[in-house]
């Protein structure tokens, strides 16, 4: 490893290098995903067209240590690129993020062709190490040990105009034997809060309305800086934030949910009615085998505080099924709280070894026709009350902030979709009125399916915003054409838009 100046390098502007950034696991690395976007376009670089597929100059890996069998999937997507890096000079390949943090020189003895490997406490360092590893012709592995700079200080290149993500903290206090993101992510480390509300405050003004706080224990905020409370009053300072129209954050701890937070959830209006609250088991015993720190009582307890305060409050989770250990009488325990909480949804996880992590080398691993026996018996009991939850919406009258690209389906059936404050996503009849992601559109639910709901009549009101502005003005930009006062069509989904939440995500949301 050499070392070097640490400014960016100033890429010829006649003469811009592409690049393309592929991410894998949580929303964390997403995010981190836009930051890497911002760090190459202020160095000059330029985002290569979609579809692409390892055409650009510089193809950076974002990478996930979390799912199964990640190292191979990044192996082989290595070595799809190893051809085309061949035939063509000048071409570079970065890999960055959790899986780069744990095996560091590994990867350029396995995949010799990659020029950069960063971790995740120096992504602010791409562009040198890219420069470096192109002056002297040679790999440039540059890990550290602990964060250098709070990435939200970095350039960003945010994929939505509407919606964003802002990073309260980084790192992870909590030991779950399942999880090795506290290893590769460091020990919490939370922003001062004038700064977190001050890029709220700038993201207002550039026309975003909604915001997720992202944390790896989100509502651990504030143990770094000695308040207790300073995730509440976060919360409630949002509220205070003009503009600013919908709150969310993910994703929290049972441990660490206290009063002082549902009673701001509560009490603050653009703090949205949903709650994504990771269960991962039901059982006692599998809870204190996985190191964490509440025991069934706790959670269930905290689901009925929260419907007491919010009523119409959709909570969402996560289950691990098969955890070392498991047996029938647990599962069945899983399955009691499943029925009681009435998830409005669930991500549910076959458990499988994560290197690294306790867990793959406890006694009991449970064989895998097991494991997927219990894990279609869950996800059936869940279906079912999904659906059942979702019919509790029919006849209901929603504000829906128009989203960008979610219905799949929708050019074919004429209809555009929204999320709902408890971030149901619906679909709904196009009205005359052009409308554009970020607009906000009021319409009664007609149908329930188990995860989506439908608005089949026309819809009651459209509320033109400045989030809609900015999404006109931005891909107006991208036109080279000025922004019209006409509405747009909607556009094509892109990677890192903040997603519903809880995103499909890697054990690095599973907190």
């Amino acid at each position: 490893m050499t070392i070097s100046s640490d400014r960016s390098p100033a890429v010829d502007k006649q003469t811009s290098r592409t690049y393309e950034v592929r991410t894998y696991g949580c929303q964390m690395n997403v995010h981190d995903s836009e930051r890497l976007s911002g760090l190459l376009e202020d160095a000059g670089y330029v985002r290569a067209p979609e579809g692409s597929d390892g055409e650009a100059d510089v193809v950076v890996f974002n990478t996930c240590a979390v799912r199964e069998n990640a190292d191979n999937k990044l192996y082989g997507n290595l070595g799809h690129l190893a051809p085309k890096k061949a035939s063509r000079p000048g071409m570079q390949i970065a890999v960055g993020g959790c899986l780069a943090q744990k095996d560091r020189d590994t990867i350029v003895k396995r995949a010799p062709w990659v020029d950069v490997v960063f971790g995740t406490h120096n992504i602010g360092k791409l562009p040198v190490l890219l420069e470096r590893a192109r002056v002297q012709e040679e790999a440039q592995v540059e890990i550290a040990e602990s964060l250098e700079e709070f990435p939200s200080t970095l350039p960003t290149r945010r994929e939505s105009a509407y919606a964003a993500w802002v990073s309260i903290s980084v790192g992870c206090n909590n030991t779950c034997t399942f999880c090795i993101v506290p290893a590769l992510r460091g020990k919490e480390k939370d922003r001062r809060p004038g700064d977190i509300l001050a890029e709220i405050e700038a993201l207002v003004g550039e026309g975003v309305s909604e915001i997720t706080l992202l944390g790896q224990n989100v509502n651990a905020y504030g143990s770094d800086i000695g308040d207790r409370e300073a995730f509440s009053k976060l919360l409630r300072a949002c509220g205070r934030i003009e503009g600013l129209e919908r709150v969310r954050f993910t994703s929290p701890h049972p441990r660490d949910f206290t009063d002082d937070v549902i009673a701001a959830m509560a009490e603050t209006p653009n703090v949205m009615p949903q709650l994504h609250m990771p269960l991962q088991s039901g059982s006692d015993p599998v809870l204190k085998a996985m190191r964490r720190s509440y025991r069934q009582e706790r959670f269930l307890g905290i689901i009925e505080k929260v419907r007491a305060a919010i009523p119409h409050a959709a909570i969402s989770t996560d289950i691990i099924v098969g955890f070392p250990g498991e047996t029938e009488e647990d599962f069945e325990q899983t399955l009691h709280v499943v029925r009681e909480a009435r998830f409005a949804q669930a991500f549910t996880f076959q458990y499988s070894k994560r290197p690294g992590t306790p867990a793959a080398e406890m006694e009991g691993q449970i064989p895998k026709k097991v494991v997927q026996e219990r894990y279609e018996r869950l996800v059936a009991l869940q279906e079912e009350i999904s659906w059942e939850e979702n019919k509790k919406q029919v006849g209901r009258t929603l504000e829906l902030m128009v989203a960008e690209g979610e219905g799949r389906k929708d050019d074919t059936t004429h209809r555009l979709s929204g999320r709902a404050p408890d971030n149901r996503l619906v679909h709904f009849t196009k009205p005359d009125q052009e409308v554009r992601p970020g607009d906000v559109v009021t319409v009664e639910i007609t149908y329930a399916a188990p995860h989506h709901l439908l608005a089949e009549g026309p819809v009651l009101d459209v509320r033109r915003t400045r989030a809609g502005d900015a999404w006109e003005k931005r891909n107006a930009e991208k036109a080279g054409k000025p922004a019209q006062q006409a509405g747009v069509l909607l556009g094509l989904p892109k990677i890192g838009v903040p997603e519903p939440l809880p995103v499909a995500t890697s054990g690095c949301a599973l907190d």
